[in-house]
């Protein structure tokens, strides 16, 4: 992402968008390209009828490098780009975006599971719909901050939206011909192309509203990353559900 960024806003479109703005358009798709998914990729992997103890794993391991490796990750990309940020901000962003609440469900599951697994149940089933209503909430917060300039730079979107499409179907592509070239099932292929394409959009738009502020093309670039990315995956769950029959079969 930070590759395409560069090439597009410094060499493709530097007779479209001002320096200035390029650099954080560029900082944005950074912060969504370093930012790997942690929950979509369950929506996506269940359409797809993915394995769902494969997709679990896949999650843990991102979460683990979010702890560990978003921070220097993202500060060392965006200083390559010549765009310093303070330390302080990124792991602060991390502890309150990505431990914190990992901290705060592994108590409530070590609590509730003293009640059995079925206290544990009973508790996500209520918690599920207030999940859903919290998700699409932020999305309806992110586009309105941001509707103005949607509404009135219609051209910066498209600008921005080219390289995020390139990125997440070139991601896809590259992940989907190596698991069918590895023989591997459809429930297997299908959650690993996925969370490779897929982004934790929620903290690529925090950090980049800490970073750069509210109104900022950063914050605007992860914003189109949202609104890029649900029709992206729903057409790439299309086309790995009308693909099925290029991977064997499951083991029973």
């Amino acid at each position: 992402m930070a590759a395409l960024g560069w090439l597009f806003f410094n060499v493709l479109f530097v007779d479209f968008v001002d320096p200035a703005s390029a650099s954080e358009y560029i900082a944005g798709m950074i912060l969504l390209g370093v930012a790997p998914c942690t929950a979509m990729v369950f929506v996506w992997s269940q359409m797809t009828k993915g394995d769902a103890n494969y997709t679990l794993v896949q999650v843990s391991v991102n979460d683990v490098i979010m702890v560990f490796a978003f921070a220097p990750i993202t500060a060392f990309l965006l200083g390559v780009s010549d765009i310093q940020v303070p330390w302080q901000t990124l792991l602060l962003s991390v502890s309150l975006y990505v431990i914190l609440p990992l901290v705060a469900g592994v108590m409530v599951r070590a609590y509730l599971m003293r009640s059995g697994e079925q206290s544990m149940a009973s508790f996500l089933q209520r918690v599920k719909p207030w999940s859903v209503v919290g998700l699409l909430g932020t999305v309806v917060l992110l586009f309105g901050f941001q509707a103005n300039t949607i509404i009135e730079q219609p051209t910066t979107i498209l600008l921005i939206a080219i390289p995020l499409l390139i990125q997440t179907y070139g991601i896809f592509a590259i992940a989907y011909w190596l698991a069918k070239k590895l023989n591997l099932p459809h429930n297997i292929a299908a959650p690993a192309s996925m969370i490779g394409t897929s982004n934790f959009f929620e903290l690529a738009v925090a950090v980049a509203i800490s970073l750069f502020g509210l109104h900022s093309g950063a914050a605007l670039a992860t914003v189109v990353g949202v609104l890029v990315e649900v029709p992206v995956m729903l057409s790439l769950v299309y086309f790995a559900n009308q693909t099925r029959h290029w991977f064997p079969a499951p083991a029973s």
